[in-house]
């Protein structure tokens, strides 16, 4: 109940330029083209755009860590991300 409430937050903030708001859209874009690639496994054209917004996804998520650890973590929890791998 609590991702549903956070969530809708983020989707009705006006700011869409926000880090928490393209995370959260690369998010749900992630998940519609995983459903896709379950059905059509040979389709590598979606395959490599998957791989093009983890991408851009992993990088969002680590200016956020460096930036701002507190909301990084909160918004880990709440869209069920794994942490990144630090190096």
């Amino acid at each position: 109940m609590v991702k549903r409430t956070f969530i809708s937050v983020i989707s009705q903030e006006e700011n869409k330029g926000s880090v928490e708001f393209q995370v959260f859209s690369f998010t749900k874009k992630l998940k519609k083209v995983t459903s896709h690639l379950k059905l059509h496994k040979k389709d590598y054209l979606s395959q490599r755009g998957l791989q093009k917004t983890l991408g851009k996804r992993q990088r969002l998520l680590t200016y956020l860590s460096n930036k701002n650890k507190v909301r990084y973590k909160e918004l880990i929890d709440q869209l069920d991300i794994r942490e990144l791998k630090t190096s």
